[in-house]
């Protein structure tokens, strides 16, 4: 059977859009602002994408949300979106954690063996969320927030760095050696992931399901 299925990002100020059929991607749409434009241009670009493709929301197998952590605004906008289209559609909706997307960038950038995965999101001043992995995708180390200058970067050429925190985090890590992943988060890296999900049915409840905060509004730890 044939999976369509649409992703949504919105866990940072980038606001993205994009269609996968099979895991393959048809179509894909990225705006970014000054500030959050996702309330404005959320389902604009829905239908942009869909426009760009001969498809339709009718058409729609299941969709992929970025589920955090990252902007609290973003994050309820992107749900929220998700949710009310399911609903409508009576399709599935399908969560990836914005860290797993962002090792999804940097296996598609490429990786051999013995890379390690240092996955970053900006939580403010010297705060990331960070999340480690090897080069098969398997969590070294769990999600946390954590301080820049609190945490160790091992000195081996074998360390990855991706996510929107690498300006902040290079002037606490200063090897050499540091690869440093400049792609930004995408919609378009959720086509694989999710196709995975969908094959394996791992949906999510639509009336209990929330994202991945770790801190609140307010910037308190959760």
């Amino acid at each position: 059977m044939s999976a369509l299925i649409l992703h949504l990002e919105t866990s940072t100020k980038i606001c993205s859009v994009a269609l996968s059929e099979n895991g393959t991607l048809l179509s894909y749409l990225d705006k970014t602002g000054d500030g959050y434009i996702h309330g404005e241009q959320l389902t604009l670009m829905i239908t942009e994408v869909l426009n760009n493709t001969d498809f339709q929301l009718q058409d729609l197998s299941a969709i992929s949300y970025s589920s955090g952590p990252g902007s609290y605004t973003g994050l309820r906008i992107g749900l929220s979106t998700a949710k009310g289209l399911c609903f409508g559609l009576q399709i599935p909706l399908i969560a990836i954690p914005t860290h797993q997307i962002l090792f999804q960038i940097a296996k598609e950038s490429g990786l051999t063996t013995d890379n390690e995965v240092f996955a970053l999101l900006d939580a403010r001043r010297s705060e990331v969320y960070l999340q480690t992995f090897d080069a098969q995708g398997s969590t070294l180390s769990e999600l946390q927030c954590a301080l820049l200058e609190n945490t160790l970067v091992k000195e081996l050429s074998s360390i990855i760095v991706v996510g929107d925190a690498n300006e902040k985090a290079k002037t606490y890590w200063t090897d050499s050696s540091i690869q440093w992943l400049e792609q930004p988060l995408c919609a378009k890296f959720q086509a694989n992931p999710a196709f995975k999900a969908f094959e394996m049915k791992a949906f999510e409840d639509l009336a209990y399901c929330s994202p991945i905060y770790l801190k609140g509004a307010n910037g308190v730890l959760l």
